[in-house]
């Protein structure tokens, strides 16, 4: 879910059978390896079975490059995010017209959550943006985690400005004080001199 702690980024936009998208429910039933499994009594067709029509095999073929696609992306995004990437890729699934499963979305989990110290809050908002883009072809889910990060990594940026400006002016005051106290504690001898020789020349 986009801005909390835990966020989510999708790889593609699913083919059919996706169940969540961006954290939200959507009207469509997430299929899982188990659920479509094939009866024992069912025939599975394969790719090349005569019992396939030609629209079939082009589907298969279909699948089987959705499939490497999808799982290219997710490695891409773990691959780039180690240290914000929390657990494994999760994948949505669907089935073929040969019997067999294939993947046509996955997501991974990436932490946005900021930290207690502008420094390691840019250096983690730049590790997001690597994991998000990283992929050939960044969704537009990607691309969103990557711009929230951005906004992050800036406000990390104005507050870092911030403590700096005050740890100068802190700086410069306490030098300050310093530089009035050694030109009170030089001007002390004169003016007792100087009131010294007044009493003198009164009596």
């Amino acid at each position: 879910m986009i801005g909390s702690i835990n966020n989510s980024f999708s790889a593609l936009s699913p083919i059919r059978a996706v169940g969540v998208s961006n954290g939200q429910p959507s009207s469509r039933t997430d299929v899982s390896v188990e659920s479509v499994a094939e009866p024992s009594d069912q025939k599975v067709k394969t790719l090349g079975d005569p019992t396939l029509t030609e629209s079939e095999e082009r589907e298969v073929q279909r699948l089987k490059r959705r499939d490497r696609e999808v799982r290219a992306h997710e490695r891409a995004h773990m691959a780039a995010g180690a240290g914000v990437v929390q657990g494994g890729a999760s994948f949505t699934f669907t089935r073929g017209p040969d019997g067999k499963i294939y993947a046509v979305g996955g997501e991974v989990k990436i932490d946005t959550s900021a930290e207690n110290d502008p420094d390691q809050t840019i250096r983690k908002m730049q590790q997001v943006k690597r994991a998000a883009l990283a992929p050939a072809e960044p969704s537009g889910t990607d691309r969103a985690v990557a711009a929230r990060a951005g906004q992050i990594e800036a406000r990390a940026r104005q507050e870092k400005v911030k403590l700096e400006n005050a740890e100068r002016s802190e700086e410069q005051n306490e030098r300050q004080d310093v530089d009035s106290l050694q030109a009170s504690t030089a001007r002390r001898p004169y003016q007792s001199d100087t009131t010294g020789q007044a009493l003198n020349v009164m009596a």
